[in-house]
């Protein structure tokens, strides 16, 4: 499924500074029997969002006004681990978030973010906190990440650093393509490529 083209995102964070966070909390197991993709926004850390009686936890972060309507949610270290599903990375897009920074990320969920037009960012430790300590200190912090030149900056100050990314999946997200559509883009080179080989 083909999702909006990434290119430069300038944004407010939601700060979620809490380690090792798995994608069992990201998408609670009971939600993947779902066969279509629906509802995963509102399940997005069912269990951390929500009380037992359906009423948002007002203290979590995902829930707190004053970071509504960012686009980029600033994790822990190691986010993402546990067990492979897609799921995860649909409710994180299908939350309205276009971007995950942390420090460091479960390599499938970063794959599966990439397939689905969430850009993972890594960062080091020291950068990674940085940002808390700026999206504390004032929730309107904005964010600057640019995938064309792979930096990510805190807009306040101007500190940045870099990022890096596979190039295949880059021009992917620049594109707004998943894999099903950069091979529907070169199709035409395919079949005349194919025309060029022997049966």
């Amino acid at each position: 499924m083909a999702y909006d083209k990434f290119e430069v995102l300038t944004s407010t964070a939601y700060p979620l500074p809490i380690e090792n966070v798995d994608t069992d909390q990201i998408i609670p197991a009971r939600f993947l029997k779902a066969t279509e993709r629906v509802d995963f926004d509102k399940n997005f850390f069912r269990d951390w969002r929500y009380n037992q009686d359906g009423t948002p936890k007002a203290d979590f972060p995902l829930n707190k006004e004053i970071y509504a309507g960012s686009k980029i949610l600033v994790g822990g270290r190691n986010f993402g681990s546990g067990s492979s599903r897609e799921h995860a990375a649909w409710s994180v897009y299908d939350f309205g978030l276009r971007c995950v920074i942390s420090s460091a990320f479960a390599d499938i969920f970063k794959g599966n973010c990439l397939n689905v037009g969430v850009l993972p960012v890594q960062v080091s430790p020291e950068f990674a906190d940085k940002l808390f300590d700026a999206i504390m200190a004032d929730p309107k912090t904005e964010i600057k990440v640019d995938l064309p030149n792979q930096k990510v900056t805190l807009v306040a100050t101007g500190e940045s650093e870099s990022f890096d990314i596979n190039s295949y999946k880059k021009d992917n997200m620049l594109n707004g393509f998943d894999d099903i559509d950069y091979l529907k883009n070169i199709e035409n080179e395919i079949s005349a490529f194919a025309e060029t080989r022997p049966f």
